[in-house]
């Protein structure tokens, strides 16, 4: 039995169903990506959620700051900069500290966490005469990535019995940024 080929006009219907099924595809793949994007926030935002009152208590007790406020937005230049957790003292510490939280921590959130710190000031220019330290509170993080974070000199949060606590040896050495 011979294949017939199709007419040009049922061709062209043809490649106009296939071009309408493709563009459909592509919108859909958009709305699956939206929806992912939306669930990984609403995930962040517990995370900060659940981090919240155990990083509040180490941040009074630990360190003794008077200021502790989540989600802090500043804008400079047309940019914008957004900490976890913002808390400060101005006690005799006089220091500034910002809390990074990640569910689950990878290179990419240290690489952020690094940027937030060296331009902190240029964001905050009122803590310009406060010591800036840094902590990473992360539910999940590879022990290698760990201890990286401990060599820059930035506190370490792990979780531990639906807690946060800070992690740290006892020669860690904090860095001021």
């Amino acid at each position: 039995m011979e294949k017939k080929m199709p007419s040009p006009i049922e061709s062209a219907v043809l490649l106009a169903e296939i071009d309408r099924l493709h563009q459909e595809s592509q919108r859909q793949i958009e709305e699956n990506w939206r929806q992912i994007n939306r669930l990984g926030e609403k995930w962040g935002g517990f995370t900060e959620g659940l981090a919240l009152p155990s990083m509040t208590k180490i941040l009074k007790q630990r360190f003794g700051v008077s200021f502790v406020a989540p989600r802090v937005r500043a804008f400079r230049d047309g940019r914008a900069m957004e900490v976890d957790v913002l808390a400060y003292s101005n006690s005799d510490s006089n220091a500034v500290y910002v809390v990074e939280v990640k569910s689950h921590l990878r290179e990419e959130g240290l690489q952020q966490m690094l940027k937030i710190l060296r331009d902190f000031r240029i964001f905050y220019p009122q803590f310009q005469d406060k010591t800036l330290y840094g902590i990473l509170a992360a539910v999940d993080a590879p022990l290698e990535l760990q201890e990286r974070i401990l060599r820059e000199g930035i506190y370490l949060a792990n979780i531990h019995d639906g807690v946060f606590e800070i992690r740290v040896p006892d020669d860690f050495k904090p860095r001021a940024f």
